[in-house]
């Protein structure tokens, strides 16, 4: 049996300990968490905010977390004294934003940001450490930006491409999403400048608003994946992907659309939308999933984020549920956090029953309702009371038709999961259909 295994003290969220520094779970008001593996533990840094739902207080530096299972999570403390003073006498911030942490050789690089907020006058900065704990040493200046710039320094994200060359992708909110190539000696730009434009917005919609950039290399399918997120982080959030063959671009979506395209119309159809607001026929849920990052250990993939309670929207908990890939190389994400289960055969009677379905149509805003699903026995589906036929293709794979045609098929992998809310064991979906639209569940009886 490699289903998920039950955490101790499973309570939800609002029932747990609110203090991190008591914590083992440390999951509230991480804000923009980035992932980091090294060695046996797990690292989050993310966003200063208040570190305790019990105080308005906010110290700055950028936080720390660490888990050994990706489920338990310690409060570890903040990378750095304060927002360092060259970002600071240019942004004056009271916090630092969005950090990252990669290691190049022996050498640990924290990229961090600063900026006032709602402007592009902002900062982004790197320091070194020989170890992920510190002591760190601010190395200054990476890319800075002034209001009336076109780029926003803010929200640096990493990777080297299969050449083994260094970029820096960063940009947030209003002008888009850009690439630029980093010097191997300093961690620094190569050439000072904004880099490449990889993706944009257009202004008239929601002003332009895509941010919290990360970029990640698929061996398999040969392919950058470029997440990013769309709308207002306080309400409608909600992440999207496109891919290239380059980290430079084009990204395009599961319809060939440009992200840099901001002359297509409806705007909202562009992105493949993974993950956005969602409540189950159960009330539980979650508003506003964004600013990810990626973790790829041994072939396996996990996306980390932030979400909103429902019932408490100025409270955001940390996120980590798997991924998985559909035939054609998108990737589709977990209706629920990782609990440590493996992903294992899953019999046709174990599909039996009913289950709650939501879709995550890439023009509908805020949280998405479900909609009830029941498979039957004799390979039958009903969807909102409509027939569609099912069929198991491979140990975790069903393909969902409507009945008497081929061409309207759903794709879905099937997992064993942890129903946080309900405390205990079940089976969950997450797919795409032939419109490249996403589409989770989980089962209900």
């Amino acid at each position: 049996m490699h289903g998920p295994t039950k955490p101790p003290s499973y309570l939800k969220e609002h029932e747990r300990s609110l203090n991190p520094n008591m914590s083992e779970w440390s999951i509230y008001n991480s804000h923009d968490p980035s992932i980091f593996h090294d060695g046996d533990t797990y690292y989050i840094l993310s966003t200063d905010t208040k570190t305790s739902l019990l105080t308005t207080e906010m110290k700055s530096g950028a936080q720390i977390r660490k888990s050994k299972n990706l489920i338990d999570w310690k409060w570890v403390g903040h990378a750095l004294d304060g927002v360092p003073k060259e970002a600071f006498e240019w942004t004056g911030a009271r916090g630092l934003w969005a950090p990252e942490v990669v290691k190049w050789e022996n050498t640990y690089y924290l990229y961090y940001c600063a900026s006032q907020f709602g402007t592009n006058q902002s900062f982004i900065g790197v320091a070194t450490s020989n170890s992920m704990e510190g002591p760190w040493q601010d190395q200054g200046e990476v890319f800075k930006t002034t209001k009336t710039d076109e780029p926003n320094a803010i929200d640096p994200n990493l990777i080297t491409d299969r050449n083994g060359n260094r970029y820096l992708i960063y940009g947030s909110f209003f002008s888009g999403i850009y690439a630029a190539r980093l010097n191997h000696d300093t961690g620094k730009l190569l050439e000072y400048g904004e880099g490449v434009c990889i993706a944009r917005r257009e202004h008239e919609t929601k002003e332009g608003a895509i941010e919290g950039p990360y970029m990640v290399y698929h061996p398999d399918h040969d392919m950058y994946y470029l997440f990013v997120s769309y709308d207002s982080l306080f309400s409608n959030y909600n992440i999207r992907v496109g891919r290239s063959r380059e980290v430079t671009g084009p990204f395009v979506d599961f319809h060939g659309n440009d992200l840099k395209d901001i002359d297509y119309r409806p705007s909202d159809e562009i992105g493949t939308k993974l993950l956005a607001g969602y409540q189950f026929s159960d009330g539980s849920g979650w508003m506003a999933p964004g600013h990810n990052s990626i973790l790829e250990q041994d072939g396996a993939y996990f996306i980390v984020h932030h979400a909103r309670l429902l019932d408490k929207k100025d409270t955001f908990c940390l996120h980590v549920r798997r991924i998985l890939w559909t035939e054609d190389g998108w990737p589709i994400i977990s209706p629920e956090r990782y609990a440590g289960e493996k992903i294992e055969s899953i019999d046709e009677i174990q599909m039996i029953g009913s289950w709650d379905a939501i879709k995550f149509d890439r023009l509908v805003q805020g949280v998405n309702q479900a909609f009830p699903v029941k498979f039957l026995p004799g390979n039958i589906c009903l969807i909102n009371n409509q027939d569609y036929t099912w069929r198991k293709v491979d140990n975790y794979t069903i393909y969902v038709n409507e009945k008497n045609t081929s061409d309207k098929m759903i794709e879905l992998k099937v997992l064993k999961a942890w129903d946080w809310e309900l405390d205990r064991e079940t089976i969950v979906f997450t797919g795409m259909d032939t419109t490249g639209t996403c589409i989770i569940g989980k089962k209900l009886e």
